[in-house]
């Protein structure tokens, strides 16, 4: 699994993680059912705290990405519950588009920018 974590952003190293996973499974290079590096070995692996990995990892439980087993550690475990996926998704969505609405962004470009995006993950 390649993660690249950038730390000079402002963006937390654990969010980082945890969209470095999710794009990983959106882009099939992680599979359902793959068994996720253990904390100790990831954070060793990345040069970051083993508490920012366990972080990154609670959060994608909380998010129905993975579930945590005692022995195998954490697995990929996608959540199927989609109506709730939506409205998280609606949510996000409103303020990013309301940036673009501000900076002169047609709801055009938004398509196609989202059309672009989407291809990638097929």
């Amino acid at each position: 699994m390649y993660i690249k974590i950038d730390f000079q952003s402002e963006e937390a190293i654990y969010i980082q993680l945890r969209n470095q996973i999710i794009l990983g499974i959106a882009t099939s290079n992680i599979q359902e059912g793959d068994t996720l590096p253990s904390v100790r070995q990831l954070a060793e692996d990345i040069g970051i705290n083993m508490h920012t990995v366990n972080k990154a990892y609670s959060v994608l439980k909380q998010e129905g990405f993975v579930t945590i087993d005692r022995r195998r550690g954490a697995i990929v475990s996608l959540d199927v519950d989609k109506m709730r996926a939506i409205e998280e998704m609606k949510r996000n969505l409103q303020v990013i588009l309301a940036e673009g609405r501000c900076r002169n962004i047609s709801c055009q470009e938004v398509h196609q920018l989202v059309d672009e995006i989407f291809s990638e993950y097929e």
